[in-house]
């Protein structure tokens, strides 16, 4: 065979195009002299060539096995050595290339399960050693094809990673795989979801299979040869998988479940060599990660309510870190992330949390006053806490300039009666609103109030004074009088209604459309 010129194959050759000689040109492909063809010798190559390479041209040779023409180079299709023979290039595989047949027997791995069908990867064909194509690479099959006997899902005979014995059953447009069809056909080897220990055959009931590790049960559509590897052996698994049998009240309780019935559920550690077991724990995630989080001691978990948008789980420690010794925290957030306006703080000891709650409840952030109570309290989750209002008459303060502070409205307004409390509406960011209210002692002094402040000005902004409605009321005499006992616009209209003899308006007559 003719020896390759020792220079860099990525450049082109030049002057070795002799007899019989093969070269490289810029692109890697191999270049064939056109003495082979017309000496009809045969050549090979002393590389591999993987699928892809161009090997040829078609002008200058014919098509020949394990290649292809793509815009008018030759192509290898397979990896492996290059050869001439007669004018035909062909490419010798590295390793067979084989092709599934109707009737084949192939060792597979379940790689995906849908609810009446699934997919398993092809490993091999029994008795055809080689390469399988990537088009046979993968077979599907249906949940009858498992086991002679009803299944609700595939889920319920196979498992992901499972490796199973199928017979093939279609070639085109798709690999068909059977495991029914025959009693060597089906799981010979599986693993525990929970701890990944090997399951055993173990015929209890409806389960037929058992993990000696963490106790778990289950179904398989077991092959004959179930736990003996490769070898071809007869263990008589099959048996066990109660072909033609109903499915005892065990099974259709969990089939009746759904998905939760067939979730996988990680096992806890089951070790019982004395080690001390910790748990790690996931903290400001909601529910994942705390399935083995012991839980806080009665008194000592906290929720905070009506926090700002702002407030994150760092600000919300950095305000509870001082009253104690803090074992979790966190701000609720929605799916895009942005605060949901509550939070849990949890301490080491009762005291702790008790001293949290003096101190923090009723406190402002922000502008806005937030709820510290305790979360496990009974009384607070059967019946909504009232808020608790500063005592007096509340009067509404509106058209205020954004620069008022309470200290003004304060004396504004103590100028006439006692002021209990000033209270300013703030928005995110503790952005003042423009308006407030303001609790005076002296209930019988609120319309003399309201006449002497009302229109009055404030950093040149006419101000309007009223007095707060309890229960949705715009404020006013006029809102108490037309909306007596707080009665909703709907019910206000049916009165109004009931009033006039049950009488509407009567509306301006539409002309008909020709």
């Amino acid at each position: 065979m003719p020896a390759f010129p020792k220079t860099n194959p990525s450049r082109p050759v030049r002057g070795v195009e002799k007899e019989g000689a093969l070269a490289f040109n810029q692109r890697n492909s191999v270049r064939l002299t056109p003495s082979h063809v017309a000496k009809g010798m045969i050549t090979m190559t002393a590389s591999l060539v993987t699928p892809g390479s161009i090997i040829g041209q078609e002008g200058q040779h014919e098509q020949g096995e394990g290649t292809s023409v793509h815009d008018g180079n030759i192509i290898s299709t397979v990896v492996g050595y290059v050869h001439v023979d007669g004018g035909t290039i062909n490419v010798t595989a590295s390793k067979p290339i084989v092709s599934p047949e109707v009737g084949d027997t192939v060792l597979c791995e379940v790689v995906k399960l849908d609810e009446k069908h699934g997919e398993a990867m092809v490993l091999c064909i029994e008795g055809k050693p080689g390469s399988i194509q990537p088009q046979h690479l993968y077979g599907q099959f249906f949940v009858t094809g498992l086991v002679d006997r009803f299944m609700h899902q595939t889920s319920d005979a196979l498992r992901r990673r499972d490796v199973c014995r199928a017979v093939i059953k279609e070639v085109e447009p798709v690999v068909r795989l059977d495991f029914r069809e025959r009693d060597d056909c089906g799981v010979l080897h599986a693993i525990c979801p929970p701890c990944g220990n090997t399951l055993e055959a173990h015929l209890d009931g409806d389960w037929n299979v058992l993990c000696g590790t963490c106790g778990y049960q289950s179904y398989r559509a077991l092959a004959d040869n179930f736990g003996a590897g490769w070898a071809e052996l007869d263990q008589g698994s099959s048996s066990l998988n109660n072909a033609g049998k109903r499915w005892g009240a065990a099974a259709e309780a969990m089939f009746a479940e759904g998905p939760a019935g067939r979730a996988t559920f990680i096992a806890a550690d089951v070790r019982e060599d004395g080690r001390e077991r910790t748990y790690f724990r996931f903290e400001g995630q909601a529910g994942g990660g705390r399935g083995l989080q012991q839980r806080a001691a009665p008194g000592t978990r906290l929720f905070v309510g009506g926090l700002p948008r702002e407030i994150g789980t760092d600000e919300l420690r950095d305000l509870f870190t001082k009253h104690g010794e803090m074992t979790d925290c966190i701000v609720l957030t929605d799916d895009a992330g942005v605060n949901r306006g509550f939070g849990f703080v949890t301490y080491a000891d009762k005291a702790m949390a008790e001293a949290a709650i003096s101190a923090l409840d009723g406190h402002r952030i922000n502008g806005r006053r937030i709820g510290v109570r305790d979360a496990d309290d009974d009384k607070k989750k059967d019946k909504k806490r009232e808020r608790k209002e500063p005592q007096g008459l509340k009067l509404y303060i509106g058209n205020l300039p954004f620069t008022t502070t309470s200290e003004q409205l304060n004396k504004m307004v103590g100028a006439h009666a006692t002021v209990n409390e000033v209270i300013l509406a703030t928005g995110p960011g503790g952005k003042p609103k423009g308006f407030g209210f303001v609790f005076i002692q002296e209930k019988d002094k609120g319309e003399a109030v309201v006449g002497a402040l009302n229109n009055s000005e404030i950093d040149g902004r006419r101000i309007k004074v009223d007095i707060a409605e309890a229960k949705g009321g715009k404020g006013g005499d006029r809102g108490r009088d037309a909306n007596k006992g707080g009665k909703s616009s709907r019910e206000m209209q049916a009165l109004r209604e009931e009033e006039e003899g049950g009488k509407k308006r009567n509306r301006r007559s539409r002309p008909k459309k020709d």
